[in-house]
């Protein structure tokens, strides 16, 4: 089944790309063992499609937010370790250990929880301690740090847990030369070196602190493992530095749904944000909001259509925007870019992002499950 017939829009996803991609951060850090990133669906391009790509690129591990994205790597046949990081209480701890699914634990209640689920299960859970060195998000403060550290040696000694990492997460190293960058690294050195106080820092022990940004740019933050995120799928993690060589995965395209010509002084959409200057033809291209193109992309953010870039008119709605062509051809069921690697002229994600106020990320990760993704380059 053709494009044509089978659907408005679709998200095609290069996973040559991102296999290439992974090689180029394994490049960047030798010494040390990946982790590819693989929340939120693969950050919006496919968990299971993905991370069999990030796989075959050289990653030794994967990294989920969600226990629940663990166990769908697991049902789909996926068997590399996979440390999942976010815990509340309830998570089906019994199931991810069952799976063996690495878990993270930033304060004792969770740890008490993850060593309850070992004794039920009778397995040892593979566990990682992380450390909030500055971000004040995840992670233990070090003022709390000894206290997990001492449970943490307790249930080891126990057997009910093995810790097998120490962590933490960077809150600015896509700035380059901000001052937090050097404070993190220290507080996580000094956190390091309490766990081996404790007990529970031995040379087994991963080490891991370098997100995408780090990689490229901190190669003394390399340790023993790196997470790869934004990176993986070709977008720069440092835009004002380049794309580091790699390559956006993602191309957005949709087929105008209807053209049409409309006279000149017509209001475009609601609230008429946009009204025509002379004749012209609009085109009708079917994605919104309710799909992730942002509201605010309205008269900000430009697509392809024609072989030339043509703005977003009129305020973009649930379902759909309008494009103004002028004299232009268009046609319905043509086909328009709204984003890709920039091969033929069309915009490309980093372009959507600054254009809109934001992250690349959240261009991709946005995009709703109504746009079927359509995988192309898989197996090596």
């Amino acid at each position: 089944m053709s494009f044509r017939e089978a659907t408005p829009a679709q998200a095609r996803v290069d996973l040559a790309a991102i296999r290439r991609n992974v090689e180029l951060l394994k490049e960047r850090a030798p010494s040390a063992e990946l982790m590819g990133a693989v929340k939120a669906d693969g950050y919006g391009h496919g968990l299971v499609p993905v991370s069999k790509a990030v796989v075959e690129g050289g990653a030794s591990r994967l990294g989920t937010a969600y226990v629940r994205e663990a166990l769908a790597l697991r049902a789909a046949g996926i068997d590399v370790p996979v440390l999942s990081w976010i815990l509340t209480p309830g998570e089906p701890l019994d199931e991810a250990l069952l799976a063996d699914v690495e878990l993270s634990a930033s304060a004792e209640v969770r740890l008490a929880e993850i060593a309850a689920a070992a004794r039920r299960t009778g397995r040892t859970a593979r566990t990682h301690l992380e450390a909030d060195t500055g971000m004040s998000r995840g992670g233990a403060p070090l003022a709390a740090w000894p206290g997990l550290l001492a449970a943490a040696a307790r249930l080891q000694a126990e057997g009910a847990i093995e810790v097998v990492g120490v962590w933490s997460h960077f809150a600015c190293s896509d700035i380059p030369g901000h001052g937090s960058v050097d404070l993190q690294i220290d507080a996580y050195e000094s956190a390091l070196k309490l766990a081996e106080q404790a007990g529970v820092c031995g040379s087994h022990v991963i080490r891991h602190l370098a997100n995408s940004a780090a990689i490229v740019s901190l190669p003394r933050t390399h340790y023993d493992l790196v997470r790869a995120g934004i990176a993986m799928y070709g977008l720069s993690p440092i835009p004002e530095q380049g794309d580091f060589g790699l390559r956006q995965a993602m191309t957005l395209v949709a087929r105008i749904a209807l053209a049409k010509r409309v006279p000149e002084g017509a209001g475009v959409s609601y609230g008429h944000l946009y009204t025509t200057s002379c004749e012209s033809t609009l085109g009708l291209v079917p994605l919104g909001y309710a799909d992730g193109i942002l509201r605010h992309a309205t008269g900000r953010a430009e697509v392809m259509a024609g072989g030339r870039r043509r703005q977003i008119v009129g305020r973009v709605c649930m379902d759909q925007f309008m494009i103004d062509v002028g004299d232009d051809p268009l046609s319905d069921g043509d086909e328009v870019v709204l984003f890709g690697p920039g091969d033929q002229g069309e915009p490309t994600c980093q372009e959507w992002a600054d254009n809109l106020g934001t992250i690349t990320h959240e261009i991709v990760t946005r995009l709703g499950a109504r746009v079927p993704r359509v995988y192309e380059g898989a197996g090596k």
